[in-house]
């Protein structure tokens, strides 16, 4: 099962990537269109957002368990260690349940933008329902990737890698 888990988060940092690719090519294309052939095509930076936000959003779960979050060890630095124990037992249940509810009002957001047939208000009018999968998809595996936080930490397993940034400080 971890290592199912573990490609699903390959698979959204794959996506990641290749939004973060579209949104380059839909900017660059932008720029090259109004500058070079002094053509405005509509919708063309709403397309942009959408890739960077599906770039934001399917990165989360990889990007967590490479321990590239922010997380403040202020206060888990002078804890004792039976204390911290507890204290990150405890973060680790309460992001669950936080990203557990973006998670569902994400695929909610989808539902509702698809049975309303909701569109852009941008000059793209594309279905809302479209763009937002990503975002569902993201909160989907963010939330995934506390569980497996914490099923890996009940198990003692470190879930989450400590980055180099991290490590210097």
């Amino acid at each position: 099962m971890d290592k199912l888990v573990r490609n699903f988060y390959r698979l959204l940092m794959l996506l990641s990537g290749i939004s973060m690719l579209a949104a380059f090519a839909a900017v660059t294309l932008g720029v090259f269109a109004r500058e070079v052939i002094h053509l405005n095509i509509d919708g063309l930076d709403a397309y942009a957002g959408y890739a960077i936000a599906a770039a934001l959003f399917f990165a989360l779960p990889s990007t967590l368990q490479n321990g590239d979050h922010i997380r403040v060890t202020l206060v888990l630095d002078r804890l004792p260690a039976r204390l911290r124990s507890a204290f990150e037992w405890f973060c680790l249940s309460a992001a669950l349940v936080l990203t557990l509810y973006i998670a569902w009002y994400a695929v909610r957001s989808v539902w509702i933008s698809y049975i309303t047939h909701d569109i852009s208000p941008a000059a793209d009018a594309s279905p809302l329902w479209i763009p937002q999968i990503s975002m569902a998809m993201g909160c989907i595996g963010f939330a995934l990737s506390f569980a497996h936080a914490l099923v890996l930490r009940f198990q003692g397993v470190a879930f989450m890698a400590v980055s180099e940034s991290a490590r210097s400080e």
